[in-house]
């Protein structure tokens, strides 16, 4: 079942990607075209969940497919290392929401500023430069443009970004840390199972997440009481 859900967003997301490029009319008109966009934004979250259960060996009991499938899902979400986001994350889990934790920011819990700081711990630029690559690849393809590949492709990276940053990272373990949160220091959504899923794939059970980290985000609303 891992394995079926995992391929099955990586190959979502590069099906719509394909269809947004060759069959979505760039105009701003088109109402379809910001839906699309919105689509392909939370499509990209997806891979980064996907990511991100590799990296806790959710997707097989075998190592090396979860190696596969998590080096392609984090390549494919923007250019970057799953080996750095797995050591990174490790420390997450055992740094949660303190000086220790690379996801934290202790200075400030000014949204954009946090922001910011996590974007300077992560991109680097090898990414930069992959991310680049495939741009320019994008506009090898018949009839794609500069635009298509930015609003098609580059948005919706984006906007992935700021739902996994949002949802994910700063609002579950911003402060005031109360006593309800847990030693993980991590909020967790009212049960909404819909609401879960469209916001981030349940992983706005934040603290369910911590405190069973091996339950994939599929089945991780089945921990919410």
């Amino acid at each position: 079942m891992g394995i079926f859900i995992s391929v099955s967003v990586i190959l979502i997301w590069a099906l719509h990607l394909a269809y947004m490029l060759f069959g979505v009319r760039l105009a701003a008109d088109n109402p379809w075209m910001y839906l699309h966009i919105l689509i392909q934004g939370y499509l990209f979250t997806g891979l980064f969940i996907t990511a991100h259960d590799a990296m806790h060996r959710n997707i097989s009991s075998k190592k090396w497919v979860n190696t596969v499938i998590g080096y392609a899902a984090s390549f494919l979400f923007a250019g970057m290392s799953y080996r750095r986001l797995r050591k990174n994350h490790g420390l997450h889990h055992k740094h949660s929401a303190s000086k220790g934790d690379p996801d934290f920011y202790t200075r400030s819990q000014n949204y954009f500023r946090w922001l910011g700081i996590f974007m300077w711990r992560y991109v680097t630029l090898l990414q930069l430069v992959v991310m680049a690559v495939f741009f320019n690849l994008l506009l090898l393809l018949p009839g794609v443009s500069e635009g298509k590949a930015l609003l098609y492709w580059a948005l919706p990276a984006v906007l992935g970004t700021l739902q996994l940053f949002t949802v994910g990272i700063y609002w579950v373990h911003k402060l005031p840390h109360t006593e309800e949160m847990g030693p993980h220091k991590a909020r967790t959504q009212r049960k909404n199972h819909l609401w879960a899923m469209l916001s981030c794939y349940f992983f706005g059970y934040h603290r369910e997440h911590h405190n069973n980290p091996g339950i994939p985000w599929w089945e991780l609303y089945r921990t919410k009481s």
